[in-house]
């Protein structure tokens, strides 16, 4: 017997970030949307908890209990009286490294999965327990959809979305580690206000209206990124002069994300990004998507 589960990627329409804390975290006001890139990951009982992974840069997957599949597995195993032997395998297609919360996914993924498979019945209040305790950006892989995070960003508001929205995400050549931006953005930005969700944005999102969200979308931590990646602005500017209505990096990048008017519009901005030479590829997804879902 084995049990899969399919997990969206996510792009955060607005990351404000504040000042670094005590623990060392930044508190955020994260809008989170899940959009229709996905892993599916498969749990399958074994003799002792093993991970493999299939799909574009599979290589780059680490494999032994670093991985938040690995770890969510463990962790629902510990608090149930168990021991965590499954074989775990993520069929990968959401960007690795790319601010996308691809691993935040697959620990989303690997934990609903498990409870799944091994009838634990784990009430959705402790599922998202372990999501925190995993990462800031698991709770919301499990969520979908769209959502405020606030605290680290594993304190969940959800959103209303009034429609759908169309995105394009050109994924770079190479990654950025998240802690290193966190780092940059420190250095660039010493004296951070505390952080607060954009009304404008929240309001766009609940009415559905493109026009708006792209006048109200930002990422606090851009500068840090294109500082340690600047190549990007290439990407940004290409994205932009095909005719995207906002370019941004995701969450952390290297991946940038571009919102178009309508799906037309983006097929036409891939191919532009695509043929540009400033991104490896580029890939069209639509929005909010559904959060961590048995199939």
């Amino acid at each position: 017997m084995s049990v899969t589960v399919r997990v969206p990627a996510k792009v955060n329409v607005q990351l404000a970030v504040g000042a670094a804390r005590a623990d060392g975290f930044h508190d955020l006001a994260n809008v989170f949307l899940a959009v229709g890139l996905y892993d599916e990951v498969t749990v399958t009982p074994a003799e002792q908890l093993r991970v493999t992974c299939s799909g574009p840069d599979a290589a780059q997957v680490p494999l032994d209990r670093t991985n938040l599949a690995a770890r969510a597995a463990e962790l629902l195993a510990a608090r149930h009286g168990r021991t965590a032997d499954v074989h775990i395998h993520i069929a990968k297609d959401i960007p690795v490294a790319g601010g996308m919360a691809g691993g935040s996914a697959d620990g989303a993924g690997a934990l609903v999965a498990c409870d799944a498979l091994w009838g634990t019945e784990a009430s959705r209040d402790e599922l998202l327990d372990i999501c925190a305790e995993l990462g800031s950006d698991v709770p919301f892989s499990l969520v979908g959809g769209a959502a405020l995070g606030t605290g680290r960003g594993e304190q969940l508001e959800v959103l209303e979305v009034g429609g759908a929205f169309h995105w394009v995400f050109a994924v770079a050549d190479g990654g950025l580690s998240t802690p290193a931006v966190y780092r940059e953005f420190d250095r660039l930005t010493p004296e951070a206000p505390a952080p607060k969700a954009s009304a404008a944005l929240l309001d766009a999102l609940r009415k559905g209206d493109v026009e708006a969200l792209a006048g109200a979308v930002a990422n606090d931590l851009q500068p840090a990124a294109l500082s340690l990646f600047p190549s990007l602005s290439g990407t940004l500017a290409a994205g932009t002069d095909a005719g995207a209505l906002a370019a941004l990096v995701s969450g952390s990048g290297p991946t940038t994300a571009f919102l178009a008017a309508d799906a037309a519009s983006a097929r036409r901005i891939a191919a532009a990004l695509s043929a540009s030479g400033t991104c490896r590829t580029a890939r069209v997804a639509d929005s909010p998507a559904p959060g961590a879902t048995l199939l």
